[in-house]
């Protein structure tokens, strides 16, 4: 039970923590070169509900984390086309911010692996993480780019 002024952490928030962890793990790598094990090692030990510089982290799904992170290292291939095929076409991939670029590569690795999960709610989760580091603009950008991967990925598997 919560005490008073404190929120009971659910289920599908530490899927959220996850997928916020994720994005940070992502960003870590393709800024600071780290490798996939080094990083999910060093979330899973250091941060994943742990208080790191007087953060606290929530606690996280680590195997919904650990999916994400070495899934869109192992499908970069395939995620970057996609991506960069919703972008407008004078918007490299590499010129995105890289905080953006590893939000569209875990939302877009979500919705090529995770069909078990709808689209509104891998949208919506990825869209609220680019209000954390972002104004306006960013967050309908993610909107706007895994709304059309959606609609491209998801549909093909309808057929």
């Amino acid at each position: 039970m919560a005490k008073e002024g404190e929120h009971p952490v659910k289920p599908a928030n530490q899927r959220g923590a996850a997928r916020l962890a994720a994005v940070q793990a992502l960003y870590q790598m393709d800024v600071g070169g780290t490798g996939v094990l080094e990083v999910v090692a060093e979330y899973e030990t250091h941060r994943l509900g742990q208080e790191l510089d007087g953060d606290t982290y929530l606690k996280a799904d680590a195997s919904w984390f650990r999916s994400i992170v070495a899934g869109v290292v192992r499908d970069q291939v395939k995620i970057d086309p996609l991506i960069r095929a919703s972008l407008q076409e004078d918007w490299p991939l590499s010129r995105l911010d890289s905080t953006l670029r590893a939000i569209l590569r875990a939302g877009t690795f979500e919705l090529l692996e995770r069909k078990d999960v709808p689209i509104a709610v891998i949208v919506t989760e990825y869209v609220e993480i680019a209000h954390a580091f972002f104004g306006e603009e960013e967050p309908r950008i993610v909107n706007a780019v895994l709304d059309r991967i959606a609609k491209q990925v998801r549909s093909e598997a309808k057929k």
